[in-house]
């Protein structure tokens, strides 16, 4: 039997940007509809952030296991039951599904479809019987792995990060192709659970951060076992035997690289197909919808958010997406998307994290009319405590102080970002983190000690020398 629903708003995706749209409006009383096709909490909670930070955190302990001499603790080799650890990242999920749940949305008031969703005109939408009436649409689909194309890649058997968290068995020896952060993410951790791990990369490992700072992440990875394989091209992959066979072209020379496993982790392609755009009349690409500042397709009564917004790809842009669109569709404010304050944390060891403007993007928008701020976590009491005193922390000023970017390659990295991006997006000067009082022993000093070496020069220097000798002339 076919149904037919009016609503003041259907989200369409139930990941993290459509979920918090749709929780938000309905407490806000409006009707709400939900459409979601696969899992609820989407790639999130399923495939990604979830999975791969529950997998990083079972390598971690066993990296603590296998390098305990150093603190006089037997340190050995650990034994990784991989089934177990399946189960420990299954478990993570089920801990967190509840709050993505149907039962939670509808609940909430939420209608919730669990169907795929096609829009059959500017305002409506076909949910498998369901027609969808609704004076504002949100499109909350997200992104997919993507496949790059490589000779051969479609004939043998490869995993992605929605395939690669249900393995049973570790693998013997896994090829990655792909060093970015999932790619890089995922072989440190499995490398650190025993398997051989061979990291490919066309270009730089970990090549959108400043490389002043992922050379610590790139340097133990290295010294973990993971073999790199960085500014080389991939002629073709085919099965072989029980395995897969990668053939590259290294500087000149052809070889070939046999592992049992091949994850792909190669960059995303946004879900845009199949939701009938065109009969909508919302304008699209490959690349994603596009949008404008309040994040309004081209039918100014659809919005689209997160990953098919075409922009920054991180669980908490889509979060920060939803919070725009509620503005606008609710309270009919004008409110406009920025990344000019968006955070991002890559969680190898040890993490890299940034927001602002790299050292390079501050150059070409200011000129010389900038400094730059470092301070090694070698000089750190607590690193030095933890053994773990492999980090950078490197501040970007600007006139007057003004901070323009933040960027840290070190321990505990994403913990160590946020006061920074308090500063920056609130437009704090550099004096106020340089006059914080930062607890002793604790890795936050790094950011004090950054700062305040802003003032270095000046305290320290000849004119400050012959203000004190004039003033105790005085007694």
């Amino acid at each position: 039997m076919s149904e037919r629903l009016e609503t003041d708003i259907c989200v369409i995706g139930g990941g993290s940007g459509g979920l918090s749209v749709a929780a938000g409006a309905v407490q806000m009383g409006a009707r709400v509809v939900l459409v979601e096709k696969g899992e609820m909490g989407g790639d999130c909670l399923n495939y990604g952030c979830v999975p791969s930070k529950s997998i990083i955190a079972a390598g971690h302990v066993a990296d603590v296991i296998r390098r305990g001499g150093r603190f006089g603790v037997n340190g050995m080799e650990p034994t990784v039951d991989f089934l177990r650890v399946r189960e420990h990242i299954r478990e993570v999920i089920a801990g967190i599904a509840p709050q993505d749940s149907v039962a939670r949305f509808e609940g909430l008031g939420v209608r919730v479809i669990q169907d795929t969703a096609v829009f059959t005109g500017p305002r409506e939408v076909r949910a498998g019987g369901t027609t969808v009436h609704a004076k504002r649409f949100v499109i909350a689909t997200g992104s997919t792995a993507a496949v790059p194309p490589i000779d051969g890649i479609h004939d043998v058997p490869f995993l992605t990060n929605e395939s690669i968290f249900e393995l049973g068995e570790r693998p013997e020896h896994l090829i990655v192709i792909g060093g970015g952060p999932i790619g890089s993410e995922l072989a440190q951790a499995h490398r650190r659970l025993g398997a051989k791990v061979t990291l490919l990369e066309m270009f730089r490992v970990l090549g959108k951060d400043d490389p002043e700072v992922t050379v610590f992440a790139r340097r133990r990875m290295v010294e973990d076992g993971v073999e790199i394989r960085e500014g080389i091209k991939i002629s073709s992959v085919s099965k072989t035997g029980n395995g897969i066979s990668v053939e590259i072209e290294d500087r000149g020379t052809r070889l070939k690289i046999e592992g049992s496993h091949l994850l792909v982790a190669a960059g995303r392609q946004v879900n845009v197909e199949g939701l009938g755009l065109k009969a909508a009349g919302v304008a699209y690409s490959p690349s994603g919808i596009e949008v404008d500042a309040r994040l309004r397709t081209s039918n100014k009564r659809i919005f689209a958010i997160g990953d098919v917004a075409g922009g920054l790809q991180f669980t908490h842009v889509a979060g920060y997406h939803a919070g725009i669109v509620i503005r606008n569709a609710l309270f009919r404010l004008p409110a406009k998307a920025s990344n000019d304050f968006v955070p991002w944390v890559t969680f190898t060891d040890p993490e890299i994290a940034h927001i602002g403007l790299t050292e390079e993007q501050a150059k070409e928008r200011h000129g010389g009319k900038i400094r730059v701020l470092r301070w090694s976590f070698e000089e750190n009491d607590r690193a030095r405590a933890e053994r773990e005193t492999e980090g950078l922390i490197k501040i970007v000023v600007g006139k007057r102080g003004k901070i323009l970017g933040a960027s840290i390659g070190g321990p505990k990295a994403g913990e160590l970002l946020q006061p920074w991006v308090l500063a920056i997006s609130q437009g704090l000067k550099i004096g106020a983190m340089a006059n914080m009082i930062a607890p002793y022993p604790t890795l936050g000093e790094v950011s004090k000690r950054a700062a305040g070496s802003y003032y270095t020069d000046a305290l320290f220097g000849e004119r400050t020398r012959k203000i004190v000798r004039f003033l105790l002339k005085f007694g």
